[in-house]
């Protein structure tokens, strides 16, 4: 499992590059392009925050909606067999599909 920094409800991956002997990552589950790195765990995390903080006050200043990640909707693709098998089981239980698969969700990672 990798680990992640998180920021003002953003995430960020932690890698490492050997040929630059540096830290560096990415803000996931946004469109934008927003990177960081560092020589330290400490100086990494204090780079992801600026380049949160500079995303914010850029758009603030543009007067845009910054991105927000994980908005609550996906799409998920799986066997026929299973969207069935999953369909049936929710009108059995005499509930909606989307609530079946969130409590299938929530089950796995909590």
């Amino acid at each position: 499992m990798s680990d992640l920094l998180s920021y003002k409800n953003y995430n960020g991956t932690v890698e490492y590059s050997k040929e630059d002997k540096c830290l560096l990552g990415k803000v996931v589950g946004i469109k934008s392009l927003l990177s960081y790195e560092g020589n330290s765990v400490q100086e990494l995390e204090q780079e992801f925050q600026n380049v949160i903080d500079g995303y914010l006050a850029d758009c603030k200043e543009r007067n845009v909606d910054p991105e927000q990640p994980y908005k609550g909707t996906f799409n998920v693709r799986i066997s026929p067999e299973l969207h069935r098998n999953i369909a049936v089981y929710a009108i059995e239980h005499g509930k909606s599909l989307n609530a079946v698969v969130e409590e299938a969700i929530g089950n796995m990672v909590r």
